[in-house]
């Protein structure tokens, strides 16, 4: 066949950062029409093929967000992937007479293609090949909306995208050194990268002047003595719709993949009378690209500062327990694995299988965010957690220490206060951290 099919960039996604040829589409789905798609998923011990067909049935779900269709599905067993073509050069030219035979325009790998591996692909199947990772960062691309986020996925799509430029190669290089190749001057491959890297560190920039700017906000939150919570879970579990049941915030509802990518914070009571902040953050997603989460992380500092989180689980979803671990191994990479978790199982109002997780997880709670049920539940459990994570400390600092009496009562719920010649007496409520920094102070202590 002749010359791959680039998509063009998608309505809303960053602007193209260049002039010049590049093979490097700005946007990997075309909108304009339902694109066909044939989904590969490779087996490699000890992984089951039973598995890969639940990663292949979530690959459908993200293509079919992107603006997509599965046309086909192929599996194959291997040792150890291809260096070459992923899948062997045999079952790449099957792959090529299976996409003809379905018209697909686009092959999409569950598992990341090197650069080299998908330029040998594309070169065989005589279309365009990309995997897993293409497909999330183009569905980012069409949700974000605040500046920070649009700033987040475009640095994570260059990321990406930088080592997959193509040129003409070193034949015209100054950087090349042979003889016969000084003068030309650049490649047009060496003014793109030049350009792409000069583009990604002013979004760096970008994105660290706003992360400033929230490490401010959360700052002012924490001397309030305001515990923060935050929801977390896979992507399209419930966490918006819990939210806006809980606070009436008025988040997006879609019943789509990474529809919410920017997190909202509302004040919520409980029970008790406590007040909290919940927030609510971009949802995971099994072999989360790399590039995200680095991208996203000052916008994820929001799970790690936090005094408890709430794991919503989808329970209706096919393989519960592995995205509840899914979930937790990105936990563990940004940081938050250590954080207080509350798992609540969502959709209990679609069947007994919520119930039957929750019995596997004491501790957990059964809810529906969309009609309610088992919110009261949810909302005394979130209290009980907090009131068991602080610690009741009791304190003699003397009074010029001022800054630790101002401290206590920035950090800290002050329960009783009373004063003595030389020293102010306080019962104070403090998180694990604050207990520590206060451990001195503390009454009877020698």
């Amino acid at each position: 066949m002749g010359r791959p099919r680039w998509p063009v960039r998608a309505h809303g996604s960053p602007p193209a950062l260049w002039t010049g040829k590049t093979d490097v589409p700005m946007s990997l789905i075309e909108r304009s029409f339902r694109e066909k798609i044939v989904l590969v998923g490779l087996t490699v011990p000890p992984e089951r093929e039973e598995e890969t067909e639940l990663h292949l049935d979530e690959l459908a779900l993200l293509v079919d967000t992107a603006g997509a269709d599965e046309a086909a599905r192929v599996l194959q067993r291997r040792d150890h992937p291809d260096p070459a073509t992923f899948v062997g050069k045999g079952k790449a030219q099957e792959l090529r007479e299976l996409s003809n035979s379905v018209d697909a325009d686009t092959v999409v790998f569950d598992d990341e293609l090197t650069p080299a591996q998908s330029r040998n692909l594309e070169k065989i199947l005589g279309r365009t090949a990309i995997d897993r990772t293409a497909v999330i960062l183009d569905i980012f691309a069409q949700n974000a909306r605040t500046q920070e986020g649009k700033a987040q996925v475009e640095l994570a799509q260059l990321r990406y995208r930088l080592p997959r430029l193509r040129g003409r190669g070193h034949q015209l290089s100054q950087q090349a050194g042979g003889i016969g190749t000084r003068g030309p001057g650049e490649t047009q491959l060496e003014v793109d990268r030049r350009r792409l890297v000069r583009r990604m560190n002013r979004l760096e920039s970008d994105l660290r002047r706003l992360t400033e700017q929230r490490r401010l906000q959360r700052k002012s939150r924490r001397r309030s003595r305001v515990a923060s919570v935050s929801l977390v879970g896979y992507t399209n579990a419930g966490k918006s719709t819990l939210l806006n049941q809980l606070t009436d915030a008025g988040v997006l509802i879609e019943d789509r993949l990474f529809a919410t990518l920017d997190p909202r914070t509302r004040r919520l009571e409980l029970p008790g009378g406590e007040a909290v902040l919940m927030s609510d953050t971009v949802g995971f997603v099994r072999k989360l690209p790399h590039q995200l989460v680095q991208a996203f992380r000052s916008t994820l500092e929001v799970v790690t500062e936090s005094h408890l989180l709430v794991h919503v689980v989808d329970s209706t979803s096919p393989d519960p327990e592995g995205q509840i671990e899914a979930v937790r191994t990105v936990l563990d990479e940004i940081g938050a694995g250590e954080v207080a978790e509350l798992l609540a199982f969502n959709k209990g109002d679609a069947g007994p299988e919520a119930a039957r997780l929750a019995g596997r997880h004491p501790g957990s709670v059964v809810i529906s965010a969309l009609t309610g049920a088992g919110i009261p539940d949810l909302l005394a459990a979130v209290g009980d957690r907090l009131r068991a994570s602080a610690q009741v400390m009791d304190l003699v600092v003397p009074y010029d220490r001022g800054d630790v009496l101002a401290a206590v009562h920035r950090e800290g719920e002050v329960l009783v206060e009373s004063h003595s010649d030389g020293a102010a007496h306080l019962r104070v409520r403090v998180d694990v951290v604050a207990a520590a920094r206060f451990a001195e102070f503390e009454a009877g202590r020698a």
